[in-house]
């Protein structure tokens, strides 16, 4: 009896013991995770800051001359033609002027008009008191004083010609100075600011002291992007490389695109750090509308390789380990990489497609060997 009363005892303590250890075990720890699969992998450098959708063509303008705005045929939103007219300055003492130079120079070309039908008169005269002498009709005297005077009159005829010249270049001279009043579109584009309206008056802008232009006009038939890429990653990109541009406006959509330059000097420095601007080009829009000024970020592809293992890059711990999930454990692996971007990395050995790896690397506690569950 007493031996049965003590095993009964002994079975209590273990039930306890193990009810006691089953109570002070570690709570799982709930973990992000990833299942390592097969995919593209591309190596690439991207923005430091935030790159900049630009027009291939925009002008702000103002006219090269103040005055006072007479004419404005254009508004905000128009499509405009090359040469178009944007804004026109008072400018009837120049119209006026221009009329009276192009009345000069009609007169010009009378007066020279006259002065050469009188010259081929005077030599058809010397040329037949010439005749006249060799016949011995007329006096000599009278044949060299005819000469004379045909040479005069044709020297008359070409003096006239200069001043039909003259009178010409004066209407270029007035003409190019009422063309300053004028604004015209250097392109074809679309009006996207006007700063006036008829009858203020506008000036041009001070020597290094920068003011808003009169009309800015924009093409926005060819876009791209423009952003700083660091010196330390610029020597690896070059024209004709691939690239991929995201932006706010379309956080849904990435684009295909191309780097159409690399700027040859440093565009920036800002506390030690240098940038190297690069131009991308988007080869296909679609349905989007680009407007300059969205920002944008450009990631240069420097190289790709398809159907490799791969792991997302938030999983490497200091680039050569992951933990992976197995029977409800973490365990640490090491792991051979090879290229790689933020989103993913390429792994060439140390793990095989279908582990679960963590994503979730700052969780705290987590370590090797430590008891996990997937979220």
């Amino acid at each position: 009896m007493k031996w049965r009363t003590i095993g009964i005892l002994a079975g209590f303590a273990a039930a306890g013991v193990g009810t006691a250890l089953w109570l002070g075990r570690p709570e799982p720890i709930p973990v992000e995770v990833v299942e390592v699969g097969r995919g593209t992998v591309a190596e690439t450098v991207t923005n430091t800051r935030a790159g900049t959708v630009k027009a291939c063509q925009r002008a702000k303008l103002a006219p090269p001359a103040g005055g006072q705005i007479a004419k404005l045929p254009v508004k905000k939103g128009d499509r405009v033609e090359a040469g178009q007219v944007l804004l026109e300055l008072w400018n009837d003492d120049i119209r006026a002027q221009l009329a009276v130079t192009e009345r000069d120079a009609a007169a010009a070309r009378a007066r020279r008009e006259e002065a050469c039908v009188s010259a081929k008169v005077a030599r058809r005269e010397s040329n037949r008191l010439g005749a006249l002498v060799e016949r011995k009709l007329v006096s000599t005297e009278l044949a060299e004083r005819a000469e004379g005077e045909a040479d005069a009159r044709e020297a008359a005829c070409r003096a006239a010609a200069e001043q039909v010249r003259v009178s010409e270049s004066r209407i270029d001279a007035a003409r190019a100075t009422l063309e300053r009043t004028l604004l015209r579109a250097p392109f074809a584009g679309t009006v996207a600011e006007i700063n006036g309206e008829i009858g203020e008056f506008v000036t041009p802008s001070p020597v290094g002291i920068p003011t808003p232009p009169a009309v800015d006009v924009v093409d926005t038939s060819c876009i791209y992007i423009t952003a700083p890429i660091d010196e330390v990653d610029a020597p690896r990109v070059r024209e004709g490389m691939p690239a991929r541009v995201t932006l706010d406006a379309f956080r849904d959509r990435s684009f295909k695109a191309h780097v159409r330059r690399v700027a040859p000097y440093v565009i920036d420095t800002e506390k030690q750090a240098r940038t190297v601007e690069v131009e991308a080009e988007i080869d296909e829009l679609g349905d989007a509308l680009l407007l300059p000024g969205y920002s944008a970020d450009v990631e240069v592809i420097l190289a790709e390789r398809a159907d490799v293992l791969r792991v997302p890059t938030r999983a490497l711990i200091e680039g050569k380990r992951v933990y992976v999930l197995e029977d409800g454990t973490v365990r640490s692996r090491d792991v051979t990489t090879g290229i790689g971007n933020w989103e993913y990395t390429e792994v060439t050995a140390g793990i095989d497609a279908g582990a679960r790896v963590v994503v979730s690397i700052d969780r705290e506690g987590l370590a090797d060997g430590v008891p996990a569950v997937a979220r």
